[in-house]
């Protein structure tokens, strides 16, 4: 069996879905890798170190598609639709396409997919189930996102994270609020702590504060109640409108103490919850810095743009997109890992098998055989449940 890894097209993008450390893992499960020539390059892993690996390199990328039978991408053609969509003349049916899709994000460009009759797999939709961890992208590349969160913070803040006592008097340590203990919120506190900061975090699950503290943080409870605060995949359940205009101002009173404020708060599928308001932006004091890593999603505050500096009464409001690709190198080998894990779940005897009762592979599956399979984008699309076993995502 052979899987093709094609250059990126997304502009920006450098990462790469497989590393040449993973070659000969993959080729112990008689799985070879054909990969378009520079398809490394930018992530740090030039093309003689996949030759040195045992990877074949290709120059044609119609050629690419043409041999494989499996296609890894870290975009596949949902997340990015204007330079993927030539790809999809190159696709054949019952090929396989693995890699990101943001399928509750992208249903309709999922729909398009299906259409070439490929068997797709969108990595996001992986559950959060123990075995299923080692393939989960959204975990991974929310390790980039929560560290570069901070460091963005730190390089751009007027003054030091870290308290130095010196001969011309003490400088106090900045006060970093995290808002957000998923895997982005708990990278971005740790991070801040060892930069020297004060780190205070909130997050609406209250069952995350012992992993708050574990990584040097000091969990804010706020004076308010809530129900359902976590779905079965263990994200953050959505709220009524009473709830978050109670929190938001309460929030605000964090907000207008810190320094730095990181925002990573994010319900799959669906607009962000706005959790700052411009008025709470505007009572933090001149040279403090928001970054909001939910800003393609909406924002949690109110004043970020998605891809947009904002400055708003000497305020700093970042809303950064796709920061995995600014630490390719990491990023790229930690994609591949997961990449590579959920391959070997798949292939038996050579082949991608496709077992129907395990529900890492249907709740992965986004279409297969000209058609949307998956339940949860079935539904998003209005079609009609399909007959048999559903996947339970």
């Amino acid at each position: 069996m052979i899987v093709g890894v094609p250059k990126e097209t997304l502009p920006g993008e450098r990462r790469v879905a497989l590393t040449p450390a993973v070659i000969a893992s993959l080729g112990k499960a008689d799985i070879k890798v054909h990969i378009e020539t520079g398809a490394g390059v930018e992530a740090g892993y030039p093309d003689a170190e996949y030759e040195k690996s045992g990877a074949v390199l290709v120059s044609d990328r119609a050629k690419l598609f043409a041999d494989s039978d499996v296609i890894a991408q870290v975009n596949t053609y949902a997340t990015n639709p204007e330079q993927g969509r030539a790809d999809l003349e190159l696709m054949r049916a019952d090929q396989i396409i693995i890699g990101a899709a943001d399928p509750l994000g992208s249903t309709e460009r999922v729909k398009e997919l299906a259409e070439t009759k490929v068997a797709a797999f969108g990595l996001e939709l992986m559950p959060r189930i123990t075995r299923a961890q080692s393939m989960d992208i959204l975990s991974s590349m929310a390790t980039v996102a929560g560290y570069q969160a901070v460091l963005m913070a730190a390089t751009r803040l007027p003054r030091f994270f870290p308290m130095f006592m010196t001969a011309a008097g003490t400088i106090q340590a900045a006060k970093v609020f995290v808002i957000g203990a998923g895997v982005a919120g708990l990278q971005a506190i740790a991070t801040a702590k060892r930069l020297g900061s004060k780190v205070r975090a909130y997050d609406i699950r209250p069952v995350v504060k012992d992993q708050v503290q574990s990584v040097g943080g000091t969990f804010v409870e706020l004076d308010i109640q809530t129900e359902d605060a976590e779905d079965k995949g263990g994200y953050a359940k959505a709220q009524g409108e009473e709830f978050y205009k109670k929190q938001r101002e309460l929030l605000g009173e964090e907000v207008a103490q810190s320094d730095v404020v990181i925002t990573t708060a994010a319900i799959p599928g669906r607009k962000a919850p706005l959790l700052i308001t411009a008025d709470a932006v505007r009572k933090m004091s001149p040279g403090s810095i928001i970054v909001d890593l939910a800003a393609a999603t909406g924002g949690n505050c109110e004043l970020a743009k998605a891809g947009e500096d904002v400055v708003d009464n000497g305020v700093l409001i970042l809303g950064p997109l796709n920061l995995a690709t600014s630490m390719p190198y990491h990023a790229s080998q930690m994609f591949s890992k997961n990449v590579t894990t959920f391959l070997l779940h798949l292939v038996k005897d050579g082949a991608v098998q496709f077992d129907m009762d395990d529900e890492i592979t249907t709740g992965t599956l986004m279409c297969r055989g000209g058609d949307v399979v998956h339940s949860r984008l079935r539904d998003i699309l209005g079609l009609d449940p399909l007959a048999g076993k559903a996947d339970e995502s």
